[in-house]
């Protein structure tokens, strides 16, 4: 603003002889101070004629420090897929991890002992949660266990001749992924609990609790006993007995009778219950307990025990019964 110059005109100039009217023009454009600050004064107290507060300058504000203020834009910047995967694995493998050890894991069937309820090659999922609960093995159930000693000595360990695939599928195995191919465990039915009596002469029918079980799921052709009738056996609490289906070509309880538990083995064995065949998907149904296990009087022995215990107690207790009453008639003769 103080380089221009008001009254320039682009005319021709004005003869040298009129230097008069040149500098009053001169003099107009550079008032003098006092002029100036009362000018600003009326402008201050006036504004600027529109009835509108002035604005001020720019260069009349508060200085910022020689930093312009412009609105804060957050920009979060994402992550590359490939720098997430090895995250996203690490946390599928820790999940699958906790899932095998406390929930669920996965089983493959090696040989025909479960025919035709389980063909070789099935993969089951057996529930191992229920355990932890103090839950114990139920007649019908299919389980899994760890072999209670000396029942799989003979049996080889499937394992791959090539140690990378091998390698593979020790660690997706313990991952629970993959069913193991070197672990010992078995898969049968339970037929009995502790504190039943199981037994099958001839060609059957087993008998629990002197109750004749209907078995349907026995393989096409094969007797209740099978070639090994036995019984009648006790089973001793925390033990199950147990038989696969296919009983001509199952080396279960039956087999085992001359080993300690007598053929029996012990609950803490006991893995899980398998619920469901998972694999193949044509294969793929649950395992329910199957309703011959639900007959009337089949579960009469264990009740039994607790009732002929209150009556023993019951007994025991007659002679004080009879002192407290001989006692109270005294005290009312007195």
């Amino acid at each position: 603003m103080g380089d221009l110059v008001i009254g320039a005109r682009s005319g021709a100039g004005e003869p040298e002889g009129s230097g008069g009217r040149a500098a009053r023009a001169a003099e107009t454009a550079t008032p003098s101070a006092s002029a100036e600050d009362a000018a600003a004064q009326s402008a201050d107290e006036h504004g600027d004629g529109t009835g509108d507060t002035p604005r001020p300058h720019p260069e009349d504000s508060e200085p910022s420090d020689g930093v312009e203020e412009r609105p804060v834009r957050t920009e979060r910047k994402q992550r590359s897929f490939w720098k997430e995967l090895p995250i996203l694995i690490g946390i599928a493998l820790v999940l699958a991890l906790v899932i095998k050890t406390f929930f669920v894991q996965a089983f493959s069937i090696p040989s025909e002992s479960m025919q035709n309820t389980l063909q070789v090659g099935d993969r089951v999922l057996v529930d191992k949660l229920t355990p932890w609960f103090g839950s114990e093995p139920e007649r019908g159930e299919v389980v899994v266990f760890h072999d209670p000693g000396g029942w799989l000595a003979d049996e080889p360990t499937k394992e791959s001749s090539n140690s990378f695939v091998r390698g593979v599928q020790d660690v997706l195995s313990f991952v629970g992924l993959m069913p193991s191919d070197n672990e010992k465990d078995l898969i049968k039915r339970v037929i009995a609990v502790g504190g039943d009596t199981v037994e099958c002469e001839g060609e059957g029918p087993v008998k629990v609790n002197g109750i004749a079980l209907d078995e349907p799921y026995v393989y096409p052709g094969n007797t209740p006993c099978g070639t090994k009738p036995f019984g009648p056996v006790k089973i001793l609490d925390g033990q199950i007995w147990v038989m696969g289906d296919h009983r001509a070509d199952s080396l279960d309880s039956r087999f085992h009778m001359d080993q300690p538990g007598g053929g029996t083995v012990p609950v803490d064995e006991v893995i899980g219950r398998a619920f469901v065949v998972a694999w193949p998907i044509n294969r793929w149904s649950t395992l329910p307990v199957p309703d011959t296990f639900d007959q009337k009087g089949l579960a009469a022995a264990l009740p039994a025990a607790p009732a002929a215990a209150g009556a023993v107690g019951a007994v025991a207790l007659l002679p004080l019964v009879r002192r407290l009453r001989n006692r109270q008639d005294r005290d009312r003769r007195s």
